[in-house]
């Protein structure tokens, strides 16, 4: 087995997801260098952060953790691009298993009921051919022994149609994007909302509110990027 891989990686060799150069063996999706030149937030609490900060006045999160900063020229960028565009789940895999081992050590996460993925519409879904987050959930899920629910809450409106509008009226909008097909199955669960970027937090803040619809619900969120 061993020796397959060998033979596959010499004649198609892995390279950085970031700088395309070809990796080493025990180096994944990025080089050495590019991954010390990824901006981790390293917030030192998780109820207490950025994010959660930005959040108040909004709605209730109980915790919140991104793992790196999202800045417009940074490796960061070039990954959620390469995760987004280029087919590159790999990359979904490699923050899974980042994250997921960080919180199974520090168990901060541990009261988490259920992991519930940000959805993409279904029409783009087709197009794409995957959520970008789906493999990152999957991943977290194993590491965290926590159900992944993909299909409790759904998008039922895409963003396309709404470009030509304000910035305020998309804002309004976002709460009918999102629907809960199952009330009964979140009924007084602590839920994990997770996403690969946050910027300006409209469209979880949309995703918490629908969720919060059933009963005894708690929201956590957990995602790989924030925009600073």
């Amino acid at each position: 087995m061993k020796f397959l891989k060998d033979l596959l990686h010499l004649f198609y060799p892995e390279i950085c997801a970031n700088c395309q150069t070809q990796l080493l063996k025990n180096e994944t999706i990025l080089c050495l260098l590019c991954r010390h030149d990824l901006p981790l937030t390293n917030f030192d609490s998780y109820t207490n952060n950025k994010i959660t900060n930005s959040f108040k006045g909004r709605v209730l999160i109980e915790k919140a953790y991104a793992l790196l900063f999202f800045r417009k020229k940074s490796v960061t960028k070039n990954l959620i691009h390469e995760l987004k565009y280029k087919n590159n789940e790999d990359i979904g895999v490699f923050f899974g298993n980042w994250l997921g081992e960080l919180l199974a050590n520090n168990k901060a996460f541990s009261k988490i009921d259920c992991i519930i993925p940000v959805p993409i519409h279904a029409k783009r879904k087709r197009k794409r051919g995957y959520n970008q987050v789906t493999k990152f959930g999957e991943t977290l899920s194993k590491h965290l022994n926590i159900p992944l629910i993909e299909d409790v809450l759904i998008r039922n409106l895409d963003t396309k149609t709404q470009t030509l509008k304000g910035r305020f009226e998309r804002f309004n909008n976002l709460e009918a994007k999102f629907e809960i097909t199952d009330n009964s199955i979140l009924k007084d669960k602590h839920i994990l909302i997770i996403d690969d970027v946050i910027t300006t937090g409209a469209t979880i803040e949309a995703c918490a509110k629908e969720l919060l619809k059933s009963t005894g619900i708690k929201i956590s969120i957990l995602t790989m990027a924030y925009t600073d």
